[in-house]
């Protein structure tokens, strides 16, 4: 028999026994290929499957928290919730956020590293002086509402930041869980959430009668079982922590990566509130909470089925990345995220011709009465959404490869558009207005992220 070498050449004869043994190794070498990618396929089968069930039950419980919580407040304290709500947004937007989203990309590079403890070391102090900063900007805004003489705002907006701090660790533990893979726990916290949230609101509602500031503090305490729970199985990561001789400073590598979203997040945090703004300046509380009810039906399970595929993904990019400077690894990633753009506007498709048909009698069932005069709003609502979802898949792209400095500009630019159309929008059309404003706010969104990401490509 004849053995070749790489280049094709014969070099010399081989005997039986050689090429049983020869044989025998490939045959090994496939069989344990297999073996590997199957078991890869269960590991990921399963991790889908997790996210899949605690997405939708996050969906659930939230369609479900509307409809309980929309029967019991009137639409203009539903509209002060709304608001409320905004201020606990610009918490998260620009301080826990922003740090959330260096929490995660640093996770897979410490492993990599063996210095999981190094990390979460440095993870707790950037988590405690953001607690020390948040409770600054809480005396301050206390202070001036004291000030402006608008007294009834102090409750609510000392109670939203109060649940901004609360839910900003609940993300920051379910961002280092997701990024460890542990796609159960963070499944179960995030899907049950929503639902309790709702059921201590509407609990306090009817022990101590109807109010915004009530109802934000069933929020903070569904927020603290939610905390207590994280913590309890966030245990098992502690355990397992290794040690590193040469330790890395995460802290500074954090901070550099986050500074950017932080910067922006101010800009994108006036952006995505400016339309309830927008209507509690131009139109009235109420048209604030019967907006917040077609967000919340439109825009935000949208948001949620293309964050579902991204909470899959993410840790996967962050993995393959690795420290982003190998260029190979990187164009994976890219090839990777262009294809979850494409499926994520299919999908936004599918659901606006759903919507389209189905409108009226989603918001029959999912609210009270007297929110559903506006139903017919609800499929461009989704457009929305959908394509700024789109979008942020192209900006996980740039942050896996850590470009987040070169986002700057188009985060800042389209958020400022986007805040002028809205109030455009509203002084022309009203709530009609305000969901083609975000429409073209989201178009001019995703266009840009296509141009960064061809650029970054190329």
């Amino acid at each position: 028999m004849l053995r070749f070498s790489t280049e094709g050449v014969i070099i010399c004869n081989l005997s039986r026994q050689e090429v049983v043994l020869y044989a025998d190794t490939i045959k090994g070498i496939l069989v344990s290929y297999k073996s590997l990618n199957t078991e890869r396929s269960r590991r990921l089968f399963k991790e889908g499957s997790w996210i899949v069930f605690g997405q939708v039950l996050m969906v659930v419980g939230s369609l479900a928290g509307v409809r309980l919580l929309t029967e019991l407040l009137p639409p203009d304290a539903y509209g002060e919730l709304a608001l409320g709500m905004t201020v606990a947004t610009l918490v998260n937007q620009i301080i826990l956020g922003p740090l959330g989203g260096g929490v995660i990309r640093f996770y897979a590079p410490a492993v990599e590293h063996c210095d999981l403890a190094g990390y979460l070391q440095a993870v707790k102090k950037l988590v405690l002086r953001a607690t020390a900063l948040i409770f600054l900007i809480t005396v301050l805004a206390v202070a001036c509402l004291i000030v402006a003489g608008e007294i009834r705002w102090v409750p609510i907006t000392a109670s939203a930041l109060a649940f901004a701090i609360l839910s900003g660790y609940s993300a920051n533990l379910a961002g280092i869980q997701m990024a460890a893979r542990q796609r159960s726990i963070v499944a179960i916290h995030q899907g049950v959430e929503p639902l309790l949230r709702s059921l201590m609101a509407a609990g306090l509602l009817l022990l101590l009668g109807i109010g915004s500031t009530v109802a934000m503090a069933g929020y903070m305490i569904a927020a603290i079982l939610i905390l207590g729970s994280q913590i309890f199985f966030f245990r098992n990561i502690i355990r397992s922590s290794s040690f590193s001789k040469n330790t890395r400073n995460w802290q500074n590598e954090i901070w550099k990566f986050s500074l950017p979203i932080g910067t922006w997040g101010i800009f994108t945090w006036m952006q995505q509130m400016s339309d309830r703004w927008a209507l509690q300046f131009i139109s009235s509380t109420s048209e604030v909470g019967s907006y917040a009810v077609l967000y919340q039906l439109g825009y935000y399970p949208i948001s949620l089925l293309t964050g579902m595929v991204m909470q899959f993904l993410s840790p996967i990019l962050y993995q393959r990345a690795g420290n982003a400077t190998d260029s190979e690894r990187n164009a994976g990633v890219s090839k990777l995220s262009w294809r979850v753009t494409w499926l994520s506007i299919g999908l936004t498709g599918i659901v606006w011709i759903v919507a389209m048909f189905l409108h009226p009698l989603i918001f029959k069932i999912c609210v009270a009465e007297e929110y559903r005069s506006i139903s017919y709003l609800l499929p461009w609502m989704t457009v929305s959404g959908g394509i700024f979802a789109s979008g942020q898949v192209l900006a996980a792209n740039l942050h896996a490869q850590r470009k987040t400095h070169e986002m700057i500009v188009v985060k800042i630019v389209t958020a400022l558009l986007g805040i002028s159309l809205n109030f455009v929008g509203v002084y022309l059309y009203g709530m009609a207005g305000l969901v083609v404003a975000g429409i073209i706010f989201a178009v001019s969104y995703f266009l840009w992220m296509i141009v960064s990401n061809y650029k970054n490509d190329f």
